[in-house]
């Protein structure tokens, strides 16, 4: 039975509709259509055409479509229309691979192109003017099923990009049900693989994955089948499911970081830390590796969420309280207050400038933080105490 994409949404969107009457023959193709059969929102939008990349672009130039040669050489022009950039690639075949990246020669056979995707539920394409939906390799069944397969051979195609391993988790941790045993037996048979990939496209993979609403099951099973451990060998799965309960019982969204966090075993001391370590493997940036290491430094924060908050900023409270079994309830609608007191009042007190200052103000805001933030007038008489101790 053929199955048809229904003609909303997207699909009757004015200008996909110019793309399409500008480009000619294309197919929409992936994830657009693999999601809208699954009722879920589109995000990206992928097309196929058997023109060459050439023809793509002097078609719509000539239709006013500004394109980028965003991957030229492997055969794909992003299109910016007025909704979003559309990425259209035109049909290849592979004609060798490395487990890193491929030589493509193009084609003219949607087969053929469907055959060089990974997965099964990817390789579904859809006619922009009817909806009607081609399947060569049995998407459509693999999708109602809620089952990841592999196109073809699974180790075949690990070989050809050793990080369809990762995608593979990924993808069964979003839309599948039941794992498929000879996906996973490739998987961990060709674990070792990923060590020659960069670490980048690891740690986006990974992040990825992390980001999704439940990854708990699949990342106990990739620890179970030995592929965890070698991308991510510091770590331990049990406080994830933890993690995510949390974040469910208290109404937070998913983060990725935060689940990073949960799989590192929980550091302390001074100098560099493990999180640093995989911060740095996983190419997060300045901003990420500094959070990751704050909350690595979790210890049981039952105390006050308020001082956290203060300590570790809001973020970065929520994260040790989440990671820590804590509610986060009473920093909602509370904002971080300021420090009222400054250098220059301690010096118009009579105390001249120096290391001296600088004690004074630590001795005072640790005794503010600890009344719970009183205001100035209470501040004004923990200076006042705090000049009498210090007076020689």
């Amino acid at each position: 039975m053929t199955e048809f994409l229904k003609r909303e949404g997207w699909l009757i969107r004015e200008d996909l509709a110019q793309l399409v009457a500008a480009v000619g023959p294309l197919r929409w193709v992936g994830g657009a259509v693999r999601d809208t059969l699954l009722g879920l929102a589109v995000k990206d939008m992928d097309a196929a055409t058997p023109l060459l990349p050439g023809e793509v672009i002097a078609r719509c130039k000539a239709a006013g479509i500004r394109t980028v040669p965003t991957g030229i050489e492997h055969g794909t022009v992003t299109a910016l229309t007025d909704g979003g950039p559309v990425e259209i690639t035109t049909l290849r075949h592979d004609v060798s691979t490395d487990g890193r990246r491929a030589t493509v020669a193009f084609a003219q056979d949607w087969r053929d192109d469907a055959a060089r995707r990974d997965f099964t539920i990817n390789a579904l394409y859809a006619d922009p003017a009817t909806g009607e939906v081609f399947d060569y390799f049995g998407g459509l069944a693999d999708l109602a099923a809620r089952r990841v397969r592999f196109i073809g051979d699974a180790a075949q195609r690990i070989r050809e990009d050793h990080l369809r391993i990762l995608r593979y988790f990924r993808f069964q941790a979003r839309f599948g049900q039941e794992a498929d045993p000879v996906a996973e037996q490739a998987c961990a048979a060709l674990a070792a693989t990923l060590k020659g990939l960069s670490r980048e496209r690891i740690g986006m993979e990974m992040m990825n994955l992390l980001g999704l609403p439940d990854p708990a099951p699949t990342v106990a099973r990739m620890a179970e089948l030995g592929v965890l451990a070698v991308v991510l060998p510091e770590a331990s799965v049990d406080a994830l499911a933890d993690l995510i309960a949390q974040e469910r019982a208290q109404g937070v969204a998913p983060d990725a970081l935060r689940r990073l966090a949960a799989l590192l075993p929980a550091q302390s001391g001074s100098g560099p830390g493990l999180a640093e370590q995989v911060a740095s493997r996983f190419r997060l940036s300045g901003a990420q590796k500094k959070r990751l290491s704050q909350a690595a430094a979790r210890k049981d924060e039952a105390g006050d969420a308020y001082a956290l908050a203060y300590a570790l900023g809001m973020e970065g409270a929520m994260d040790r309280l989440l990671l820590t079994g804590g509610s986060i309830a009473p920093l909602c609608g509370w904002t971080i207050p300021l420090f009222p007191l400054k250098g220059g009042d301690i010096v118009a007190r009579g105390v001249a400038a120096g290391p001296r200052i600088a004690h004074i103000l630590r001795s005072v805001e640790g005794r503010w933080v600890a009344e719970g933030f009183p205001d100035a007038a209470r501040v004004d008489a923990l200076l006042n105490e705090a000049l009498l101790n210090e007076a020689p």
